[in-house]
Parts: C-alpha cells; structure tokens; sequence
C-alpha cells in the first residue's frame, strides 16, 4: 500500500467501512444486492447506506485494494458487477473492527423526544397521537427485525449478525415500552396542569 493509500485508509468513513463489512462475508455481490443486505440488517442498528453511497464506497475500496469486482460474463442476460472483499482489505476491517477507541458512544437523535420537548408549544392530543404513530411503526420495524431473525437463523456465516438483529429486537422491544409510559406521561401532565400554570425559568443545571 503507497503512503497515499494509507493516508485515504486512515480517512475512511464508518459507511466505507459499513460497505466492506456487507463484503466480508462470503460470496460475490453487486451493489443492489449489498443494498438489500444492509436494508435487512445494517438499518436496524446503524443506517442503511443510500445505493449511490453503496457504488461511491466501492470505488473507493477498490481504489484501495480493499474490494475487488468483476463482470459478469454472456451467461447472464444483463452484466452485473460483483464485488469481494480481497485479503489486505479483510485484514484492514479486522483492524478497524478491532479497535474499540473508534465506536464511541452510541448516538440518540429522537425526533419525537425533541417534539415532546418542545410539547408546551403543542396541543397534548397531537403528542398523544404522535407517541401513538411513532409506536404504530415501531411495531412494523419489530416485524421486520424478526423476519429478517427468521431469515438469517439457519445461517452458520451469519451467528454474529443474528445477535445483532437480537439486540435489535430487544432494542424495538423497549422502544415500545418507553411509547407506553410517555403516553402515561403525556396523559398525567395534562390531568395535573391547572389553568395558569407553566412559564418560568428554564431548566438548567447547577
């Protein structure tokens, strides 16, 4: 690897990484195909990569000698482009993978909460019914979570993801107990709330 090779490793973002981890695993795949993995997996975690963010990412592993990609031959009716990850590119994941001071804490960005916050500006019935959508499609992305468990149970390549799709199943699990005490919560403000109240300082620490 030249010395501008490894400057661009060093600069990788995680979806680049997020991309030649969907390579790691065995076999070829096209970028619509990576595409679909990450939508069955990666989203219920992390993020799904956008199929242009997919196709930026490969070339740019290529370009490192991370991924490799062939074409497909006349057997097939329309050509395909597959990629693999190569060795040097499995050894660079294992490293970055490796490496606990990269993950971080996990990061909370909760459009709803940040409604709830600013719920003094909002009628309580519309939060109610917000709390009440929010979990409506929690409950489809739980569905979605288990099939996808179903899917890659019987899987051997596939026990780590499994335990990643468990964590989100659980993850989902609590998201729609925490749906349910904010609704409590909703409902016990208002009942509690005179008329006059509220106003006053906001609150701040110290």
């Amino acid at each position: 690897m030249t010395s501008s090779q490894k400057s661009k490793k060093q600069d990788l973002p995680p979806t680049a990484w997020a991309v030649l981890g969907l390579l790691s695993f065995p076999g070829a795949r096209t970028g619509y195909e990576l595409k679909k993995w990450a939508d069955s997996s990666l989203r219920f975690f992390y993020w799904s990569p956008a199929i242009s963010q997919i196709y930026a990412e490969l070339r740019r592993l290529e370009e490192l000698g991370y991924a490799a990609s062939e074409r497909s031959g006349p057997e097939e009716a329309r050509a395909k482009r597959r990629y693999a990850v190569t060795d040097a590119g499995r050894e660079a994941l294992a490293g970055w993978a490796a490496d606990t001071a990269e993950a971080g804490p996990p990061v909370l960005k909760h459009g709803l909460l940040l409604r709830v916050w600013l719920g003094h500006l909002a009628e309580p019935e519309r939060l109610r019914a917000m709390v009440a959508e929010h979990r409506e499609r929690t409950l489809a992305e739980l569905a979605a979570v288990r099939e996808a468990l179903e899917q890659a149970a019987d899987v051997q390549e596939w026990a780590f993801p499994v335990l990643a799709l468990r964590w989100s199943e659980r993850q989902h699990l609590a998201e729609l107990e925490l749906a349910e005490a904010l609704l409590s919560d909703i409902t016990g403000l208002e009942a509690s709330a005179g008329p006059g109240q509220g106003g006053g300082d906001a609150p701040t620490a110290g």
